[in-house]
């Protein structure tokens, strides 16, 4: 399918934010919101999209987006999140940070924090931690995935069965309507349930393009966590679920 001005760019912005609106494109584009449809579906047709309601997302399965493709999708909103976790982490903490282009934006804003310890199975959070002087930062051993910079598999749960944090958080690539976390990976799973057993306050990071994502393994469940960081209201079902379970549900602006 050859793809028109319009469409193209439509793709190129789904790409950039993970989802689009046909309303906030209709404005963009300044043609009716049936115009939209059509190019969405014509989108979706050829395999690049995946119409939900009220717009569109890129089109996912068993595999993951490119790492460099997902750091750039949503980074006000990854940034904004981000900013909202590393508040509610105060100094004299000891935190564990997994792998993902969200938890990496809560690593830059822990760059002020003293007297933090990081432990992390994601040699970007290293990296970028590197230049706060008052953070110790300790990096997991295992199998090193070359695409995004993480560390998989028994050796990394063994060196995170080492600590007690005071904070776990991680990321996710999905979420599922039942409340369930989702990823793409066990090997990258397993550790992060490991994380998790391994903190006393567990925080999820995640946008909102995630709600519109499948991925085919499940890491926890909503229910298991104590606060959640999303750019958006989640759904009913889901608000009622954390609801129920005592999970603080944060809401940030980008």
């Amino acid at each position: 399918m050859a793809l028109n001005f319009r469409q193209s760019e439509i793709l190129e912005i789904a790409r950039n934010e993970g989802r689009v609106g046909v309303e906030a494109l209709a404005e963009r584009f300044n043609v009716s919101l049936q115009t939209i449809r059509r190019d969405l579906t014509d989108l979706a047709d050829a395999g690049h999209l995946e119409r939900v309601h009220g717009g569109a997302v890129i089109r996912t399965g068993v595999v993951n987006f490119a790492y460099e493709e997902r750091r750039r999708m949503n980074e006000a909103a990854k940034a904004a999140i981000g900013r909202a976790c590393a508040q509610a982490i105060p100094d004299n903490s000891s935190i564990i940070l997994n792998l993902g282009t969200t938890t990496e934006a809560v690593a830059r804003e822990l760059l002020g924090h003293r007297n933090i310890t990081v432990v992390t199975n994601n040699i970007n959070v290293a990296n970028i931690l590197l230049a706060n002087e008052s953070c110790e930062i300790l990096v997991a051993g295992g199998n090193l995935r070359r695409s995004d910079g993480g560390l998989v598999g028994d050796l990394t749960a063994d060196f995170i069965r080492e600590f007690k944090v005071d904070f776990a958080v991680i990321g996710a690539s999905g979420l599922d309507a039942d409340g369930d976390l989702l990823d793409y990976d066990l090997a990258e799973v397993r550790v992060s349930r490991t994380i998790l057993r391994q903190a006393r306050t567990k925080f999820l990071v995640t946008d909102a393009s995630k709600l519109a994502r499948s991925a085919p393994v499940r890491l926890a469940s909503l229910s298991e966590l104590d606060r959640v960081f999303i750019d958006a209201p989640l759904p009913g079902d889901l608000a009622q679920l954390c609801a129920e379970a005592e999970t603080e549900v944060t809401v940030v602006g980008s």
